[in-house]
């Protein structure tokens, strides 16, 4: 029994294949005289083998065998052996170009001897007639002449009617604004139409965050206008995210502490890209942050972005800071991002009684400092969202004068001469790059760096790292720096189109005027979960690190999860 059923197996395998084989059509080529060539080659059919062959015999007639010859002869009902016979080969002696538009031979490199240069020749011209209003243009060759295999000609072109944008439509499930879309696309009722705009609309669309498209542009011509439809579904982008953290507590040895985090974030409102967000996090029992933003892209059917934003530290019982910034932003290219922003910085202490003594200024103290920058981004992912490759680098500058505040808490000397008003400067950069191995293999690198720089700089001064955004492995906002730079690397196996799992590894540099030890080396590592579950992503994250102000030890270690709904 056992002996048939092995013979039945390898039958059927055997018979599947012949199958297979009997569908396949056999081709083999050379050229006469010998010059290309190729051995039998397997096809799906006898349809697509011939389509092949013609394909063939463009691409040399191309090449200036303008008489080329076929010559078949079929070894069997699958299989076929063809010689070209190949023939004399043609060139251009001159050609003229006729009544082709000056403004359609702009650009385009010189036709030469070469047969094929004036098909690439009239394939630029008619692009450039596409791209000013004529996508019904028309270029052939006319009073052809022969002498020997040398060839004249004349070019003659039939431009078609002048096409216009029309206002554009959007289709499917969203809730996109035809305004909106464009000023995305930069399509205007009224303008010549161009393929390459529209292929350069498609792209754009491609990588907005707000929205995927579910079919190619539809493009209809009528009365010398031509109005595009775009087919978008929006995609779930808002976000309602709640995270627990488990924190050793400081002020009782011995106890977990349970830390909150709140981030709601709701995009492209009312379909016009405008953006809110609101993000609170308490990082221990004293300490929390608040951030609220608002962004309105486009603003009166302009180039220009607005967007505000408030935010407060509130640093344990040492000192409040509070910013209101300001910024416009513009996109350059589909690519690429500038903006120019001011913000309103304050800080004030909070507890002087440990100050009554001081014959100088502490390292913390009430201030005032409105900064003047500039920013600029480069997103080249493949992906908002779902990032396999490409790079995101984001960078700025601001600069601005900071003026010390005399604070009655603090004795009247630590003020004496000290220039309370001097120029301030910081400057920050991230470069993120995704790197692609394999469908489940990938790789996320992250390097961020900055300064800031004041002749009176204090602790309120200073950036806060630490934490899932920055240096994981150490609590929200351990690290206070003056320069920083560090590295995050994560090897992520993934399981689904957002799903993965990760080990990382964090390394960094720090500076902090106001430590014995004033350089640290921050280290961490550890593993966890992005789990995409449809309606949200599940995240777990466990992690230890070393500084100079924590060991190397499990009893440190971090753990973050959460669900992050969107919607």
């Amino acid at each position: 029994m056992k002996t048939f059923l092995l013979a039945f197996f390898l039958f059927f395998i055997a018979g599947g294949q012949l199958c297979e084989a009997q569908g396949a059509y056999w081709i083999k080529w050379t050229t006469d005289p010998v010059q290309e060539s190729a051995d039998w080659t397997s096809y799906s059919n006898k349809l697509e083998g011939n389509q092949y062959l013609d394909s063939l015999q463009q691409s040399l007639q191309e090449l200036g065998y303008l008489s080329l010859l076929l010559v078949k002869e079929e070894v069997s009902k699958d299989s076929l052996l063809m010689k070209i016979v190949l023939g004399e080969k043609y060139s251009w002696e001159s050609i003229s170009l006729g009544n082709v538009p000056k403004e359609f031979s702009e650009n385009i490199d010189p036709i030469t001897s070469e047969y094929s240069s004036a098909t690439r020749w009239m394939r630029k011209a008619i692009s450039n007639a596409e791209n000013r209003g004529f996508p019904f243009a028309q270029i052939k060759l006319d009073s052809i002449q022969r002498r020997g295999n040398l060839l004249s000609a004349v070019f003659y072109f039939d431009s078609g009617p002048l096409i216009l944008w029309d206002s554009l439509k959007v289709a499917g499930e969203t809730k996109t604004q035809e305004s909106y879309l464009q000023n995305t696309t930069g399509i205007r009722p009224g303008t010549p139409f161009s393929q390459k705009q529209l292929d350069a609309a498609t792209l754009a669309l491609t990588r907005s965050p707000y929205f995927v498209q579910t079919q190619a542009p539809q493009v209809e011509f009528q009365i010398q206008q031509a109005q595009p439809t775009f087919t978008l579904r929006d995609r779930n982008t808002n976000v309602l995210d709640g995270v627990i953290g488990l924190l050793p507590n400081q002020n009782e040895p011995g106890k977990m502490l349970i830390t909150g985090q709140l981030d709601l974030e709701l995009y492209h409102l009312g379909g016009k890209g405008r953006d809110v967000a609101l993000h609170w996090k308490r990082l221990n029992i004293a300490t929390q942050s608040l951030e609220i933003s608002a962004k309105e892209s486009f603003l009166f059917n302009s180039p220009i972005d607005v967007s505000v934003g408030f935010s407060l530290l509130k640093q344990d019982s040492t000192f409040l800071n509070r910013f209101l910034s300001l910024d416009f932003g513009y996109h350059i290219s589909q690519m690429s991002y500038l903006r120019f922003f001011t913000r309103r910085q304050s800080s004030d202490v909070l507890n002087t009684e440990d100050f009554d003594e001081l014959t100088e200024l502490p390292e913390v103290a009430d201030y005032r400092w409105n900064q003047y920058g500039i920013g600029w981004s480069w997103d080249g992912r493949d992906s908002p969202f779902f990032t396999r490759r490409g790079f995101l680098i984001t960078g700025e500058f601001a600069l601005g004068n900071k003026r010390i505040l005399e604070n009655t808490g603090f004795p009247a000397e630590v003020y004496d001469n000290l220039d309370l008003k001097s120029p301030q400067y910081l400057g920050k950069l991230e470069i993120e790059k995704h790197v692609y191995i394999r469908p489940t293999w990938g790789m996320w690198l992250k390097g961020s760096g900055g300064f800031t720089q004041n002749q009176n700089l204090l602790l309120n001064d200073l950036f806060r790292l630490g934490g899932l955004k920055s240096i994981r492995g150490f609590n929200e906002n351990y690290f206070f720096a003056k320069s920083y730079g560090y590295l995050n690397m994560e090897q992520r196996l993934f399981f689904g189109e957002n799903s993965f799992l990760m080990v990382f590894a964090d390394f960094g540099i720090l500076e902090n005027p106001y430590f014995a030890t004033s350089i640290d080396k921050p280290i961490s590592f550890g593993a966890g979960i992005n789990l995409d579950t449809g309606s949200g992503i599940f995240r777990f994250i466990y992690g230890v690190g070393k500084s100079n102000l924590q060991p190397l030890q499990f009893s440190y270690s971090r753990i973050h999860f959460g669900y992050l709904a969107r919607f």
